[in-house]
This record gives C-alpha cells, structure tokens and sequence, in this order.
C-alpha cells in the first residue's frame, strides 16, 4: 500500500533494502530512541537517519500521508480525529 507513494531511488550505491530502513524509522519514531541506539537489524543508524531526513526534507512524508488519507481502497476520504486525555485531573 505504500510503494507507490514512495521515491525510487537510482543513484547511489544499492540500496540495503527498504523495508528494514523504514521499520528502522518507525521503530525510532514510535519508542523515541536515540537514532545511535537502533538494533542493528535495521541497518546502521547513519543510514536509517539519512533516509528520514532526505524523506524530511523532499515532502515523502506528508504525501505518504496525504496518499494514506486519500486512498483509493476507501470509499470514503478518511475523516482523522485526534484524541487527548489529560490526566491532570483526577
């Protein structure tokens, strides 16, 4: 579902698999670990950091977003709502 919103790369030395580095990124992303601090099954640390900011910075990231929300399989525009608890108050 997500190849097709993604930049093909075809410059630069082969790629260490794709897969790997964006479950890299979305394990940094969703525990907050350091980048340096990556399982080394990911790939090495640099490369995975590389990847999400040369995404960062071209916009793949809000249009995987974008293309998420816009999907063709929905047969609706997919309506988001973010929800906040706040435990302040017992």
């Amino acid at each position: 579902m997500l190849e097709p919103l993604l930049l093909v790369s075809v410059l630069g030395r082969p790629s260490l698999g794709r897969r790997r580095l964006i479950d890299g990124i979305r394990r940094r992303v969703r525990t907050g670990t350091p980048w340096r601090d990556l399982p080394p099954e990911y790939g090495p640390w640099q490369t995975v950091y590389g990847l999400f900011r040369r995404w960062q910075r071209d916009g793949v990231w809000s249009a995987v977003l974008t293309g998420l929300l816009i999907s063709p399989t929905r047969s609706v525009t997919a309506r988001w709502t973010i929800w906040i608890r706040d435990c302040s108050r017992v």
